[in-house]
């Protein structure tokens, strides 16, 4: 480790106290936004995501649509009061960037083609960030398409991976994303094993890489398993 590099591993523990693998708490509650067809909020440890749904509906203007299948449009966002210093509110090239990874992350698991002609609209809001939003984000957005009853092939489960201080780790928080070696955002649909994001930003060996991989899709299918949870709760309260 270099003199300018940060120490983010301190007696074989990270800075939080999580051990190398180790999730941070998670949060899951459906069914927040009484307007919308369906919502959710995800929070990985400080960071806070709630996501809404709207649709299936018509699509207007009507040379907008599609006649034989619906179109997905998803909107990330992050609120003015979600960071330290306060984010100039509008879009940005990283929110149009990241809303379209997301987009892109979640469309595999709608059945788009049982619905021509229509749009169903997904927006992500990070209420809070500190580290792994767009995963975040991507968690809350696949619970609200459950929630509003979309059609749908399996739900899209997320987190972030990576190397800080030359050690391989689950679910980043905000400094180890800003000081990491490597960097991973990684989406699938849990039972069918099926890859929908893969983004990564540093560099890893071949080996480290296959390491990463392994231990996304098991952190994805714990996550996976509180998913399902939080949904059969909301029919418990009904």
């Amino acid at each position: 480790m270099s003199e300018t590099e940060e120490k983010l591993i301190a007696d074989g523990k990270r800075l939080d106290g999580r051990e190398f693998e180790q999730l941070r708490p998670i949060q899951i509650e459906v069914k927040i936004i009484n307007r919308a067809n369906g919502s959710a909020l995800v929070n990985f440890g400080e960071t806070h995501a709630v996501a809404s749904v709207h649709g299936p509906r018509a699509l207007f203007p009507r040379w907008m649509q599609e006649s034989d299948t619906g179109i997905l449009r998803c909107r990330y966002n992050m609120a003015p009061f979600s960071v330290e210093d306060r984010k100039s509110p509008g879009p940005d090239r990283r929110s149009v960037e990241i809303s379209k990874v997301s987009r892109l992350a979640i469309e595999p698991a709608i059945f788009l083609e049982d619905f021509p002609k229509a749009t169903i609209d997904v927006f992500i809001e990070i209420l809070q960030a500190d580290g792994s939003t767009r995963v975040t984000g991507i968690n809350a957005a696949s619970l609200a398409l459950a929630d509003a009853g979309v059609p749908m092939r399996d739900l899209v489960t997320a987190c972030s991976v990576g190397k800080i201080n030359g050690v391989l780790v689950a679910d980043l928080n905000g400094k180890e994303d800003n000081c990491s070696e490597a960097d991973m955002s990684f989406a699938m649909l849990s039972t069918k094993k099926k890859i929908t994001l893969l983004q990564m930003d540093g560099n890893v060996s071949k080996e480290e890489l296959m390491i990463l991989l392994n231990l996304a899709e098991k952190s994805c299918e714990k996550i996976y398993e509180m998913q399902k949870k939080a949904l059969k709760e909301k029919y418990k309260r009904v």
